[in-house]
């Protein structure tokens, strides 16, 4: 066959992957694990369910293929947005606070997708997929502590690393058990923060306090 009748095909091809994937992530996203169908992802992708199997054995395969890409892509996003030089020309609490306000828009955004992810990936445990989310993850946190770790100097933590490692993972679980995790929170209500904004005062302050870096009053 020739190549100028090729060209067209394969530009099909990667188009309709693209729709299939996108429908994928946002089925997922609106009806979880369970209700993330072949059928109802090939509707959505506006194909039939034998375009799927054509390309995936399975909807584990599917999905595998799905998440992998979402964090791949924001591994990506996070690099091209902000490098180490410009995280230096930015004050660390101003850095701190942007991160904290970004990660509680993304969670409440994106709860019902994070949590189905979430979900997913620890179902399938002892996985080489699980092996590479864990890998993929690790490679963006480390990206995340290498950029608050350009303002090393103003961390009063005896070991800036691992503080700056432990805050991270504090910020993070903290967002996962109050918006992700599906348990009812009103017994806790008395003790949590009652809205976004005095949720994300509080986390701030808390990770500002265990690098040991002063927080200016606004």
């Amino acid at each position: 066959m020739a190549k100028n009748s090729l060209a067209p095909q394969q530009a099909r091809s990667r188009e309709s992957l693209r729709k299939l994937l996108k429908a994928a992530a946002e089925v997922l996203g609106q009806h979880g694990v369970e209700g993330a169908t072949i059928p109802r992802i090939a509707r959505h992708a506006g194909l039939t369910p034998g375009a799927v199997y054509r390309r995936f054995p399975d909807k584990d395969a599917l999905l595998e293929t799905v998440i992998l890409g979402i964090l791949e892509r924001q591994d990506e996003r996070v690099r091209v947005a902000l490098t180490p030089e410009m995280a230096r020309q930015i004050p660390l609490a101003v850095f701190a606070e942007q991160l904290i306000t970004s990660m509680l828009i993304s969670y409440r955004a994106s709860a019902g997708l994070l949590r189905a992810v979430r979900q997913f990936v620890q179902g399938r445990d002892q996985t080489a997929f699980y092996k590479k989310v864990a890998k993929q993850e690790m490679r963006t946190f480390e990206y995340m502590m290498e950029l608050f770790l350009v303002h090393r100097k103003q961390i009063r933590h005896r070991d800036p690393q691992v503080a700056v490692a432990f805050g991270l993972m504090t910020l993070s679980s903290t967002l996962i058990e109050l918006i992700l995790v599906d348990h009812d929170l009103r017994c806790w209500q008395a003790v949590i923060p009652k809205d976004d904004q005095t949720l994300k005062r509080e986390l701030l302050r808390n990770f500002l306090s265990y690098l040991g870096v002063e927080q200016h009053a606004n």
